[in-house]
């Protein structure tokens, strides 16, 4: 009986041993060196992002906090509990730590990293959220731009502070703690200890701006995008921290002066956002800057929406963690050519899974988000049934002899 290949004739046309590389890559559990690791990958990518903004004079890095659900999954390595999609109860998934770098139409892809509690080479989750920054802060460290990091609820902690500002960089950070201690300024009287929820009885309003967002207004019934205006308000306060708090030797403990900014959406159903900034926000420019900074999170969560989408599959039941890991780090290969964070057309990567999605070649027409998807799509199948193999073999020692001879293995 002639033998039937398991996986694409692309996969494995480039040399007679393509298909065995694939599969040691998959299973990562390779004897052999591979180019195509986790790390490699967005190595390649931070690298191609820094090569983008180098000679920028501002760059805003977006950091995001995301988790990877996969509800029904049970026998996937090293699974962790993290929040349900609605908030509700808890569920089986990763983590991930993600960095985007943006400037004038420039963004790239500055960090990512998948981590589980239940890893072997789990630290703690702030540890995680450090070594993100610190990668960071090295490689724009030789940057002459100013860099400004935007952060939501996630990283409102003042470690994550600290570390940015040692960096001597800035923050955009949302505001999930009022009842956090700072210091208020009220005219010519004494400065006097106060949570942030006082200080805000303190602002006045500095500029009206019209924007696009997802909201959802008060005769709606759900969000969409569509025009609201924004009220912005701010006062400024002084806060206390230290620069490597949660390491073995941090500093001294130090003062900085910065500001709280309130943004009320008209006519929305929505909550104030509270902001607050090392940037000086004195007048109707400044606060207009703060809030535009602050809305360019959502010009990229297109980008950490296909991520999710491309880990989200929940048939998806016995993959090993490297083999997670490098699922989501072509994942964001692919994102970063669908949604240009500084990924071509000439990355081999890229052609290889348009060919997975069927994608053929035409003189002036790329592939676009449905053929990658469908890419992925087939390299995760082609993972999955190799997870299934190699837990049979482990069971039972190997593959029935009629599969073997269909798959075409000894």
């Amino acid at each position: 009986m002639p033998a039937v290949r398991l996986f694409p004739p692309e996969l494995s046309a480039s040399s007679a041993y393509g298909e065995k590389r694939v599969r040691r890559l998959v299973k990562g559990e390779s004897t052999t060196r591979s180019d195509l690791t986790d790390q490699l990958l967005i190595a390649r990518m931070q690298q191609r992002a820094v090569e983008l903004l180098r000679a920028e004079a501002e760059v805003w890095v977006i950091v995001d906090g995301s988790d990877l659900r996969k509800p029904q999954a049970q026998d996937m390595e090293a699974l962790m509990k993290v929040r349900a999609l609605r908030g509700q109860g808890l569920v089986p998934g990763y983590r991930t730590i993600n960095a985007i770098g943006v400037a004038r139409g420039k963004r790239g892809l500055l960090y990512h990293h998948l981590f589980s509690s239940k890893a072997a080479d789990f630290v703690s989750e702030p540890g995680e959220v450090q070594r993100a920054l610190q990668s960071v802060g090295g490689v724009l460290a030789a940057s002459r731009a100013a860099v400004t990091y935007l952060l939501d609820r996630g990283f409102d902690d003042v470690a994550v502070w600290g570390t940015i500002w040692a960096q001597g960089h800035h923050l955009v950070c949302r505001v999930a703690h009022l009842d956090r201690l700072i210091t208020q300024f009220k005219g010519d009287r004494e400065p006097e200890t106060v949570a942030l929820a006082t200080a805000a009885g303190q602002m006045r309003e500095l500029a009206c701006a019209e924007a696009e967002l997802d909201v959802r207004k008060r005769d709606q019934r759900r969000a969409k995008r569509q025009k609201v205006t924004a009220h912005i308000s701010a006062c400024p306060v002084r806060v206390s921290y230290q620069a490597g708090q949660r390491s073995e030797q941090p500093g001294p403990r130090q003062q900085k002066d910065v500001w709280l900014v309130r943004v009320e959406l008209e006519d929305t159903t929505q909550a104030p956002w509270w902001l607050l900034t090392d940037w000086p926000v004195d007048d109707a420019a400044s606060a207009l800057r703060v809030f535009q900074m602050y809305c360019q999170r959502w010009a990229v969560e297109d980008g950490f929406k296909f991520i999710k989408q491309c880990v989200g599959w929940e048939d998806v039941q016995m993959l090993s963690l490297a083999a997670v890991r490098l699922l989501v780090a072509l994942g964001w290969i692919a994102a970063g050519f669908l949604y240009e964070l500084g990924v071509t057309w000439d990355w081999a990567e890229v052609q290889l899974l348009a060919r997975l999605g069927g994608w053929e070649k035409h003189k002036n027409r790329r592939p676009g988000k449905f053929v990658i998807t469908r890419g992925l799509r087939r390299l995760l199948d082609v993972m999955s049934v190799e997870a299934i193999l190699h837990d049979h073999i482990a069971a039972h020692g190997q593959l029935p002899p009629r599969i073997a001879a269909l798959l075409g293995r000894t």
